[in-house]
């Protein structure tokens, strides 16, 4: 794979160089500058490799990033460096993918917030849909609604009428204001037609324990953190967030199998770099991560969470971005939620 993905190339581009002028006469700027780009991508990578992860280590983007990287060094030969860029609601690292250089060699992991980030924040320095070009969509993973097991409740029907006999007594944790299980929360409502209780935590760790303690009745943490509760008996699962079951649990249903139809969040990763990447390299640089993601390792690792691999073309990944910014953005809208 090193040699396929580091030396490949189709065209001798030390020939385009020495014809240079012929080219320019004949086909003029806009022909060396497509020639250029294809030089370009058959070159790289060329230097050491930045992937941009706007998560402190440890975490599960974080992890993604780390294997990712790996796989990347193996492959090219070059060091891929993950560069924990934390701050600003992740808008600090991904600001500074936008203003790299277009050439491939710095790359921005992120996970469905850079979704999110254009409705809870009234300016961003960068716009998500323009100013980032999508390679793929890596994974896609859902939630779990989990209940303490004192409620009454055991489906999605009997949480909807609960919530509704008595609007606001149902609260719901969440690891933050803005955070995907937050607006999870928040779909539900909307399309349930509920009163649900927002109750914001700085972090899944305290509103996990909250969950567990009977502060808060439910949640929507991840696959991991839930399973090992939901085994102990600590707290209930009542159904998946996702548009289909999941291997981890598939006797438990999704919320749209409960009666909410079309309801489907969750949290995905993606990766992207700067807009001005040349086409080429873009579908250079797609082509290889497909490669990572069908191996072994990379897939177990990956799908362990109750996640699945997706890999789309870079089209595909552009018209999902769009999608979700605008589902994100009505739920935003609906909730009133604002960064903090």
């Amino acid at each position: 794979m090193m040699k396929t993905f580091a030396h490949a190339a189709a065209t001798d581009c030390g020939q385009i160089g020495r014809t240079r002028l012929p080219l320019l006469n004949w086909l003029g700027g806009l022909a060396l500058m497509a020639l250029s780009a294809v030089c370009l991508a058959q070159g790289y990578p060329s230097k050491t490799m930045r992937l941009v992860v706007p998560f402190p280590p440890a975490g599960p983007t974080d992890i993604t990033g780390r294997l990712i990287a790996q796989k990347f060094s193996e492959s090219s030969g070059q060091t891929v460096i993950v560069d924990n860029r934390v701050g600003g609601a992740t808008i600090i690292g991904t600001e500074f993918v936008v203003k790299s250089a277009p050439d491939g060699h710095t790359m921005l992991l992120m996970p469905v917030q850079v979704a999110i980030n254009p409705s809870m924040f009234a300016k961003l320095p960068y716009d998500t849909l323009t100013d980032l070009t999508g390679v793929t969509q890596l994974t896609n993973q859902p939630y779990i609604l989990i209940a303490h097991p004192s409620v009454p409740f055991r489906t999605v029907q009997e949480l909807i009428a609960a919530a509704k006999a008595n609007p606001g007594s149902v609260r719901c944790g969440s690891s933050g204001v803005g955070g995907g299980n937050h607006l999870a929360c928040e779909m539900f409502n909307k399309m349930a037609g509920t009163q649900i209780t927002h109750v914001p935590y700085k972090g899944a760790a305290p509103a996990m324990n909250d969950t567990i303690g009977g502060q808060v009745e439910i949640y929507m943490p991840n696959p991991i953190m839930a399973m090992q509760h939901v085994k102990s008996g600590r707290v209930r699962a009542i159904a998946i967030t996702g548009s289909k079951r999941i291997s981890l649990l598939p006797d438990l249903p999704t919320i749209a199998e409960g009666g909410i139809v079309g309801y489907d969040a969750g949290v995905w990763m993606g990766l992207f770099v700067p807009s001005a990447t040349p086409r080429d390299l873009v579908r250079r640089i797609h082509q290889e991560t497909l490669k990572i993601l069908q191996l072994p390792d990379v897939r177990k690792n990956l799908t362990a969470e109750g996640g699945e691999i997706v890999g789309s073309t870079p089209e595909q990944f552009a018209q999902f971005m769009k999608a979700e910014v605008q589902k994100w953005g009505e739920i935003v809208k609906f909730s009133g939620a604002k960064a903090e």
